[in-house]
């Protein structure tokens, strides 16, 4: 019995340190083998401590959920979505407080996430109950499906009877992970948490590894009345999982700064959040505005542009990217969202299609966030009038017969229209040779009036070429001849991006040009080469050295080449501060831009990578970082704040 207590308290501390403080400090291995020890120790006693790890797998399913009333009711909130509303939600405060007009009142500002509402009831100290929260009186007991989450404690410091309640949600780096297997993709994040809290069978919720964060004591059998401060401070100081973002403001104005904030680091959290939640700090101004029917008169929700709607999909086209494959583009009703009126959004694939259940006619849920193109994310209802979306067979454009590989189709004909378009305007762009004004139309009407295919034929235009064409007048022809001219000096990554190989972006492609000396060692370069380099991985190196294989490329760039472009190559790094360091940005910093930061760090001899890895050596982390810091964590990498990154380099800049 003594080992098992020291074998659950060092477990629970392990956890708590994985799953609560993003901090572990054991291997996965090593907890495991305590694990296992526990196990076989409870198997041989028969008898399992109330706050054994062990009872939190997934039991079998259950018949029904059973009614369980709340000590305490749980509100809803009132909602505000502009300031006016909020400074009305402050005048209220005054005036049923008898405050004067100069008197500023405390508030938190929290995220609102996006989620299913939990309630969790300890007793003496141990958990016993997690229900939802049903109307707000009656919920529905969920214990055995809430035991498999891992983010609270089994027992508390409290020895009374207290309520807890929390958001259970599912990162959306995790629902990404889950819907690349699944048989039936969910269709976002809050969906996906209800689905899996309100599931019969424990072993689903445990299998979305579903998380509660923590915001709120409802009740203590000994009457303390918490402040949202004090109330924080109980759930972290008794192993709840609470989120980190928690702003004190004076006044309403300060409020509002606040509110801006999350809206801004929302877009890269790792959570669905869909506002911010205010409430009146103190405790006895508070019990003086009490409630309404369903509200609390001294809290309110203020709710951002929503980022989901449904509207009916009326049909599906095909696009043809500049490597031939397919993407299905959904025609819709037009809708108001995220500040825009949507009539498209993507879906991915055709696979994608198929997996999502599209029909031509259903009612789809669509998602815009981070001002993005809209997509797709699944049907919520079908029709009568509901139609398959046929899978194409051949090209619209050219009429070459579709191959299929995996879940995308392709169009293997290298002189299809949208393909030469689509290579043209990549070559082009800024990120590219930066011809300046040329655009997606001016690749049209090269390829359909002049015949323009290769990179090559932009740099043998001439005058009497591009006068043939409409609307091309003197000084629009003189421009985009200076402009092609001018792109003939260019920097050896945007000449790698410009070529558009296959999987290399921007950022790839300027890790290419910062490891090799010139585009000939590149061409000879081989596998093992590419993926010593940051971020380049065994299928983007392939790609590389496959493009550089075929001849007809090679001939390419050298016609390039022989038309005079002029690829200019970058010193290499000076050592420096960051000389070795292999960096992964994350979160919002305040003092620098992501590429601000980015430039400080390569200048220094450091190199900056987009997502964490095991080659990778420092984290900086800036304000509601997320999944990002969660995984480098878990490998045990460095984690720089801005304050330290700031002191290292204020002199050096």
């Amino acid at each position: 019995m003594n080992r098992m207590r020291e074998l659950v308290d060092i477990l629970n501390k392990y956890a708590k340190e994985y799953y609560v403080l993003d901090n572990p400090t054991v291997s996965d291995a090593e907890y495991d083998r305590l694990y296992d020890e526990l196990k076989k120790l409870e198997s041989e006693s028969g008898f399992v401590l109330p706050d054994s790890p062990t009872r939190r797998v997934g039991g079998e399913p259950i018949s029904a959920f059973k009614k369980h009333r709340h000590i305490e009711r749980l509100y809803s909130l009132d909602k505000a979505t502009t300031e006016e509303e909020m400074i009305a939600f402050e005048n209220r405060i005054k005036k049923a407080c008898e405050l004067p007009d100069d008197f500023m009142p405390e508030y938190t500002v929290e995220y609102k996430f996006d989620g299913l509402t939990i309630c969790l009831t300890y007793e003496n100290g141990n958990f016993v109950r997690a229900t939802t929260r049903g109307n707000g009186v009656i919920g529905e007991d969920v214990t055995a499906q809430v035991l498999t989450v891992k983010s609270f404690p089994m027992t508390i410091d409290y020895k009374g009877t207290a309520e807890v309640s929390g958001e259970a949600i599912i990162r959306l780096s995790v629902l990404e992970k889950y819907n690349e297997t699944a048989d039936e993709p969910l269709k976002n994040a809050r969906n996906a948490v209800a689905g899996a809290i309100r599931n019969l069978d424990p072993k689903v919720t445990e299998k979305r590894k579903v998380e509660i964060t923590f915001y709120n004591v409802n009740y203590l059998s000994g009457g303390e009345k918490l402040s949202q401060t004090e109330q924080v401070e109980f759930l972290r100081r008794n192993g709840f999982k609470v989120h980190e973002f928690l702003r004190l403001c004076k006044g309403i104005d300060a409020v509002m700064t606040a509110i801006k904030e999350v809206e801004n680091s929302r877009k890269t959290l790792d959570i669905l959040t869909d506002g911010a939640v205010v409430k009146l700090n103190d405790v006895g101004l508070r019990e003086t505005l009490g409630f309404t029917d369903k509200f609390p008169r001294w809290a309110i929700a203020f709710k951002f542009e929503a980022e989901e709607v449904t509207t009916i999909l009326k049909d599906v086209k095909w696009q043809v990217g500049r490597t031939g494959k397919l993407t299905p583009l959904g025609i819709v009703e037009p809708t108001f969202l995220a500040g825009a009126t949507v009539q498209k959004a993507t879906l991915n694939n055709y696979g994608d299609l198929l997996r999502k259940k599209i029909k031509i006619g259903a009612r789809v849920l669509i998602r815009r966030s981070n001002e993005v193109i809209p997509e797709i994310l699944g049907a919520t209802e079908y029709f009568d009038t509901c139609k398959d979306v046929e899978k194409p067979t051949n090209c619209e454009f050219c009429g070459t017969e579709l191959v299929e590989v995996g879940a995308n189709l392709f169009c293997p004909n290298p002189h299809c229209r949208p393909r030469v378009i689509a290579n043209l305007t990549n070559f082009a762009s800024k990120s590219g040779m930066n011809i300046e004004g040329f655009s997606e139309m001016t690749a049209g009407l090269l390829y359909d009036k002049l015949n323009v295919e290769n990179f090559s034929d932009l740099y043998a235009l001439t005058r009497e070429k591009i006068a043939e064409l409409e609307g091309f007048k003197d000084a629009k022809t003189d421009n985009l001849l200076n402009a092609i001219e001018k792109s003939k000096t260019v920097d050896f990554a945007n000449f790698i991006f410009a070529l558009g190989i296959e999987n290399v972006g921007k950022k790839t492609a300027k890790d290419i040009a910062s490891h090799f000396a010139e585009i000939d060692e590149l061409i000879r370069a081989k596998k093992e080469d590419l993926i010593s380099i940051g971020d380049v991985g065994e299928i983007t190196a392939e790609t590389v050295v496959n493009y550089f294989s075929d001849e007809k490329n090679l001939s390419e760039i050298r016609k390039l080449l022989s038309s005079g472009i002029k690829i200019t190559y970058s010193e290499k790094k000076q050592d420096g501060i960051f000389s070795g360091e292999k960096f992964v940005l994350t979160g919002t910093l305040s003092g620098f831009s992501r590429d601000e930061a980015s430039r400080i760090i390569e200048s220094l001899g450091g190199e900056v990578a987009g997502s964490v890895s095991k080659k990778t050596t420092v984290v900086l982390a800036g304000e509601s970082a997320g999944s990002k810091l969660d995984k480098a964590r878990a490998l045990g990498v460095k984690i720089m704040d801005e304050e330290t990154f700031n002191s290292l380099v204020k002199d050096l800049i």
